[in-house]
């Protein structure tokens, strides 16, 4: 790395995970250090109460740590980055506010960053001269949207989810089969050994013409038909219904967002968010797309979860253009991506 580089701390809180990760302008990673809070596995979901607590306990140690394993002269950090939404407004005003006193004392600009926007971003690190235009599917736990970006930053939503988002509806269909959270990994695993057409399921909005997104029929058909079976049956075939629900879930994405993109003359499709991960999807996408030429990135797996170094490989456009924030603004929790 070239000393003359500039260094961007970044900062993630806004769910569950707390990290701290130092990039350089050139989409180097010199630290990605991620906190899990397990706490929350034994609840089946996020308490968000707890999250924020953890983050304030967490975030002063995982600085101190990420800047003294890289050996970095503070004096070369050049801004502080940080999510600012969407997520939980406990969880980001714990991280915005530890950003917003660290970038005063050490009198260096503040940007803040766009949640959904830094899971898109995660592509450009190991890629750093990806360019638009390009479509990207940003699918996590709290959202799923098909967004095009024409240049830079700039870009509009092509389709959502009207009820649940993708990585929700993976949760909810574990916990109906007893499965432990988050439920996305495991039917992952599961589903690995299993026939995705032992249980049919509907898929929503089904039209040529429709790029939106729906899940709730889905859970609601895999809650119907497990309420007529006992634990037994669940047990037997598990795998099986671990690949139905979820080549149920993948296959929506994948042909709407190829489809989209085919139609729309688009050359790459770019995925983002922590169902990104999903080895199904990693694979439908690429051979989908490749069909009609399009070319498909996704993060490292590690990328795809909600970690400080995509919002720092976000910030890197901002940094270059000058767009810093003032020491006033607000984190808020409304949905979607946005950029601030």
């Amino acid at each position: 790395m070239k000393p003359t580089e500039d260094l961007i701390l970044a900062f993630e809180s806004s769910c569950d995970d707390t990290s701290v990760a130092i990039l350089d302008t050139q989409y180097h990673i010199l630290s990605n250090i991620i906190s899990s809070q397990v706490s929350h596995n034994d609840f089946g979901g996020i308490l968000p109460e707890l999250a924020s607590r953890l983050h304030l306990k967490n975030i002063l140690y995982l600085t101190e740590t990420a800047i003294q394993t890289t050996a970095v002269d503070p004096a070369r950090i050049a801004a502080i980055a940080v999510s600012i939404n969407p997520g939980l407004i406990g969880s980001l005003i714990v991280g915005l506010s530890f950003a917003k006193g660290l970038a005063w004392s050490m009198n260096i600009p503040l940007i803040t960053v766009n949640h959904l926007l830094a899971h898109i971003f995660a592509n450009y690190i190991g890629n750093p001269d990806l360019k638009p235009p390009y479509a990207a599917l940003v699918v996590s736990g709290g959202h799923t949207e098909l967004v095009c970006f024409n240049r830079g930053t700039e870009f509009q939503v092509i389709g959502k989810t009207l009820d649940d988002a993708a990585g929700e509806t993976f949760d909810k269909a574990a916990k109906l089969l007893g499965l432990p959270f988050p439920g996305g990994p495991v039917i992952d695993q599961l589903a690995q050994s299993g026939n995705s057409s032992f249980l049919a399921l509907p898929r929503a909005l089904n039209r040529k013409d429709d790029h939106n997104f729906s899940f709730s029929g889905l859970k609601t058909a895999i809650k119907t038909h497990l309420a007529n079976q006992d634990e037994n049956y669940i047990r037997s075939h598990i795998n099986d219904l671990a690949a139905s629900i979820q080549t149920a879930i993948i296959e929506p994405l994948v042909n709407k967002t190829v489809r989209w993109c085919k139609n729309h003359h688009i050359p790459t499709i770019l995925l983002a968010g922590g169902v990104a991960a999903n080895s199904l999807l990693r694979q439908w996408m690429p051979a989908a797309a490749g069909k009609h030429g399009i070319r498909v990135y996704c993060p490292p797996v590690k990328l795809c979860l909600d970690n400080a170094a995509m919002v720092a490989a976000a910030a890197v456009t901002k940094y270059r253009n000058g767009k810093f924030s003032t020491l006033d603004v607000n984190a808020f929790s409304t949905k979607g991506t946005k950029e601030i």
